[in-house]
């Protein structure tokens, strides 16, 4: 005895109506063979409707079992059903259920691309379908673009191009006037000629009489199932070629297919509903921009602050007398000496060395005075503290020997006394001291912003001897080797000045030090204002997820029909994570565009520094965009995956 193809053994459905059961279908039995045109008449709510999604896997009974070709379908889960799904069945709806983003061709390859084919095939497959069925000029059309019956004739070649052993007739003629209605009729015929298992589903005896077999159903229960004697048998052998095409095709392909697919969608989603995918990304958009922004400000803000700090001069450390700046005996403390600045030089870490001297006096030039400050130091002071020459020359250790009345002077002096002349040469006094300029110092930022004090140097013998009177300095400054660790180098310098001291009189300002507290003040204050932005992605993140569940609800049909012809909650949930996804990476891609906009405007606006933009934050703004889209897409994306496909066909 040969094996029916669908074999249903006591099935019973029943649907929870508030606090009672509704017994939809009761200890159902039915068998179909192969090739068979069989029709199931009823009224509405019959049954007929529930009996139908059974038989193509898109319910499954309360009690009973259900098999197809010899497998037992009680058991089996979502996506072993969407597998039996793409395998045997091949839906014609009463709606049509087309997806309206895609075009006739579009919508035909949606079952190739669940079931694995290749995109050349699909599309032969697709294209050859719908020239058959009259529409090979209607390809590009979307669906509201179609007449009724032309979207069922679409749905139609939907429904073979897998093969479609057994078509599942919804209702075929019920959205079409009695001429389409006829040429539908006519075509299922043809198609049961061909091999197919045909079951209709109807209300209308003249539409089950063009069936070989009609039961009918009445409340749940098979009331007749009886032979139509005009119906036609015909013989299967072209229903078993067609379904030998459909075997073991390659998972890698369809999974890639899928992929490319799901993006397509998302695509598509995206551009037809611009401004809710605008406002979608407008969270993501100002979170990045706004972490992406303020490390560059940091960035930059701590640049200029080390700059600033290296005017002072390079990995340098400063010794001066006292404990420290508040002491208020520092000034009798009259043990630093020319001799510990020379002792100094001797260290094998040390670049150079300065004593230095300072004061303050009137310098004049004509019948010009100003305030200025006048240090005495050594001929190294300048490659100590980073100065560079604009014009005329350093003086040299011969001038500190001599106690020579040279002189340098600064751009702010220059600018003082000789805005429109060459000073070179000049005489000033500073006080009562003739000294003779011998050279000018290019312009400088100082430590603290103090751009506008006017300075001048001499030899500090010169300044000892000639202007002060005292044999002791106000300050030793000493350039360390860039390979020397300055913390290594301070605590040498220290050891030293006590053993020539006996007590340590002194104290030390590292620069070196000043400069990495600056580093980790700035990294800690970025770091913070950055953890505050991220809250408007987390914010951002949130009105992603709100949306996709919006966007989940109102695509509940396209879900429904998408697992009715085959897709696994896998191919659900890896097209609305995609789309979730590719929101938040074309927000994050907006946002980083926002932010070096914004950093155009800073430079623009005259800002005293530029920000400066760390790859690392970029490519982190990228991650975590990325990962906001899997974090909170994945919820809404695992809620469409998991809806009934039944549920989601009937929602409109």
């Amino acid at each position: 005895m040969t094996q029916p193809l669908l074999n249903i053994s006591n099935v019973t459905r029943c649907f929870s109506a508030g606090d009672e059961t509704l017994t939809v279908l009761n200890n159902v039995n039915l068998s179909i063979d192969r090739g068979e045109m069989v029709a199931i008449v009823g009224t509405s709510g019959s049954g007929k409707s529930t009996l139908m999604n059974i038989l193509g896997c898109l319910d499954q009974p309360t009690s009973g079992e259900y098999w197809i070709n010899g497998q037992n379908t009680s058991q089996l889960e979502s996506d072993e059903l969407a597998r039996l799904r793409r395998e045997y069945f091949g839906f014609i709806f009463q709606r049509y259920h087309l997806l309206g983003d895609l075009t006739a061709l579009g919508n035909v390859e949606i079952p190739a691309i669940y079931a694995g084919y290749d995109k050349k095939e699909r599309q032969e497959r697709a294209q050859s379908l719908l020239g058959r069925l009259g529409l090979s000029d209607r390809l590009d059309h979307k669906p509201n673009q179609l007449s009724g019956g032309q979207q069922q004739r679409v749905s139609v070649a939907r429904a073979l191009v897998n093969g479609g052993d057994v078509i599942l007739a919804d209702e075929p003629t019920g959205a079409l006037d009695s001429k389409s209605g006829s040429e539908m009729m006519t075509l299922l015929q043809e198609l049961h000629q061909l091999g197919h298992t045909i079951i209709i589903v109807t209300h209308d005896m003249k539409v089950a009489e063009y069936a070989n077999r009609i039961i009918e159903i009445k409340d749940g229960e098979i009331l007749s199932d009886t032979v139509n004697k005009t119906g036609q048998k015909v013989s299967n052998q072209d229903f078993v070629a067609a379904a030998s095409n459909n075997n073991a095709l390659a998972s890698s392909r369809r999974l890639w297919d899928s992929f490319w697919e799901a993006l397509k969608m998302a695509l598509l989603a995206m551009s037809n509903h611009r401004l809710r995918t605008f406002l979608t990304m407008l969270g993501i958009i100002i979170g990045i921009a706004s972490v992406v922004s303020v490390v560059a400000l940091g960035n930059g803000s701590q640049k200029s602050i080390l700059d600033s700090i290296s005017s002072m001069g390079t990995n340098t450390i400063d010794i001066m007398p006292g404990s420290g700046f508040g002491d208020r005996r520092s000034g009798q403390v009259r043990t630093l000496t020319a001799a510990d600045a020379d002792a100094l030089t001797n260290l094998g870490f040390v670049d150079s060395v300065t004593p230095t001297l300072s004061t303050s006096a009137t310098v004049k030039f004509g019948n010009q005075a100003v305030s200025a400050s006048v240090q005495g130091v050594g001929p190294d002071y300048f490659r100590v503290k980073g100065y560079t020459l604009d014009y005329g020359q350093f003086w040299d250790q011969s001038s500190v020997e001599r106690i020579a009345q040279d002189v340098v002077i600064d751009s702010n002096t220059l600018k003082s006394l000789f805005p429109n002349e060459n000073p070179i040469g000049k005489v000033i006094f500073a006080g009562n001291l003739p000294l003779r300029i011998i050279g000018v110092t290019a312009p400088k930022e100082s430590a603290f912003g103090n751009s506008d004090s006017l300075n001048i140097w001499a030899p500090y013998t010169t300044v000892s001897a000639r202007m002060m009177g005292q044999n002791y300095l106000n300050r030793i400054s000493v350039r360390v080797n860039d390979n020397t660790p300055s913390d290594a180098a301070e605590q040498a310098i220290i050891t030293l000045l006590k053993m020539r001291h006996g007590t340590q009189d002194f104290f030390t300002i590292n620069t070196d030090t000043i400069q990495q507290n600056i580093q980790k003040t700035t990294a800690t204050m970025t770091l913070l204002i950055s953890a505050i932005a991220v809250i408007s992605l987390i914010v951002g993140g949130i009105g992603v997820m709100n949306i996709m569940l919006v966007s989940v609800t109102e695509r509940t049909r396209e879900i429904g029909v998408r697992m009715a012809v085959g897709a696994r909650q896998n191919d659900i949930l890896r097209q609305f994570l995609i789309e979730a996804v590719l929101v938040c990476l074309c927000g994050g891609t907006i946002g980083i565009g926002l932010a070096y906009l914004i950093g155009v405007l800073f430079a623009t606006l005259g800002s005293s520094f530029n920000m400066i933009y760390s790859t690392t934050s970029i490519v982190s703004a990228f991650l975590c965009s990325t990962l906001i889209g899997v974090l909170f897409g994945y919820l809404p994306a695992r809620n469409a995956a998991r809806l009934n496909p039944i549920d989601a066909l009937a929602r409109e």
